[in-house]
């Protein structure tokens, strides 16, 4: 009889478990995406293997994915595929602002995220009435925090309409929809704006995904008001970065693959392309420098919490919950995520080089000349 009793309560609790684990567990800042409703974007079921393989394929060999104009114009719809691949995971195990932050003595991971995003606004001198711009705005995280904190109006574009769809989804939800906080499927390289139509344009995290950097950084010139700035967080090597270093190159290669970019760009370029783009280049920061904190330091932490969900993830598919391939994406974000500390402890790479440009007021005066 106790045996019984014994077996029936540890079925009980391994029961409540998986319920907890599976149906209860949400993202790990903003509860709404569970394990169970991870779904790999707009991506059917059936083709979840074979995208990620194409995928996969494409961005083996990164630096090779720019050098012609042919590989450069596929780089947007790998993007695009990578991010029906990762969003729900992003979603689920990170929250609903896909960038790092530097970690806050005393102060949660989300609380370090929203300082790090009203920086920007701060940056931009944003207020009440201006209307913004962010260009790569992913589920909308950064654009409801800042347009709460700055009370502008934001529009943001992100080339995959399942984050389209996920943006102005939690938009609502946050109360903040349009005109508040508004999303535009739409490729940054070739915007469907205006030219001179937006008071502020920041990108956060997200122009590393350009084949080349001047073309991003020129069409946010185009549609920014003359004498009105943008701030843009890049990803970057920095000088400690050594080609000749096998273990180097091997890190900035991880990085690379699993975050669909086409080759990574030196921290000593970045000025030189925005001048290029006809900006005046204002401030430029490392944001990982001392003293702020390690911003990896959440990567580190989550090494349980990846074998955790690990376990739900392949008991999910083995019950054709999850669709075939999830196991695949979760294995090469978690590779990815050593890439990217052993990155940040080493000082070779940086998620947060932060430039401060303005487009030249007498930039009114040329373009009306134009007209």
């Amino acid at each position: 009889m106790e045996a019984a009793t014994m077996a029936w309560t540890a079925a009980v609790v391994g029961a409540g478990l998986v319920y907890w684990f599976v149906w209860v567990m949400g993202a790990a800042e903003v509860k709404g995406k569970r394990a169970v409703d991870l779904k790999m974007g707009s991506i059917t079921r059936d083709k979840v293997q074979d995208k990620y393989t194409q995928y996969w394929s494409f961005f083996r060999r990164p630096k090779e994915t720019a050098t012609t104009a042919a590989s450069a114009e596929k780089v947007p719809a790998f993007v695009d595929t990578f991010y029906n691949l990762v969003t729900d995971i992003y979603e689920w195990g990170w929250g609903q602002s896909f960038h790092f932050s530097p970690s806050l003595p005393g102060r949660s991971h989300r609380d370090a995220t929203r300082v790090h995003e009203e920086r920007v606004a701060d940056l931009l001198g944003a207020r009440p009435g201006h209307r913004l711009l962010d260009v790569g705005c992913g589920v909308g995280g950064p654009m409801r925090a800042i347009a709460a904190h700055s009370g502008s109006d934001v529009v943001g574009i992100t080339i995959n309409e399942y984050q389209v769809k996920r943006a102005r989804a939690h938009n609502r939800k946050a109360g903040l929809d349009s005109p508040r906080c508004e999303v535009v499927c739409g490729n940054f390289l070739s915007m469907p704006f205006p030219d001179a139509s937006f008071d502020g344009a920041y990108s956060i995290e997200a122009t590393c995904h350009a084949p080349r950097l001047q073309d991003v950084y020129g069409e946010v010139y185009r549609v920014l008001k003359p004498g009105r700035l943008y701030v843009s967080y890049e990803w970057v090597t920095t000088p400690l970065y050594h080609a000749e270093d096998p273990g180097h190159v091997e890190c900035v290669h991880g990085i690379e693959r699993g975050d669909a970019l086409p080759g990574l760009r030196r921290q000593d370029e970045i000025a030189a392309i925005a001048k290029e783009a006809g900006f005046e280049v204002l401030k430029e920061q490392d944001l990982a420098l001392p003293p702020a904190l390690p911003w990896w330091t959440r990567l580190k932490m989550g090494r349980i919490a990846y074998w955790r969900n690990s376990i739900v993830i392949r008991v999910l598919t083995l019950l054709r919950i999850a669709p075939k391939g999830v196991s695949e994406v979760h294995e090469m974000l978690y590779e990815t995520a050593q890439h990217l500390t052993r990155g940040g402890e080493t000082g070779i790479f940086t998620p947060m080089h932060m430039v401060l440009l303005r487009k030249p007021p007498a930039a009114a005066s040329t373009e009306e000349e134009a007209k």
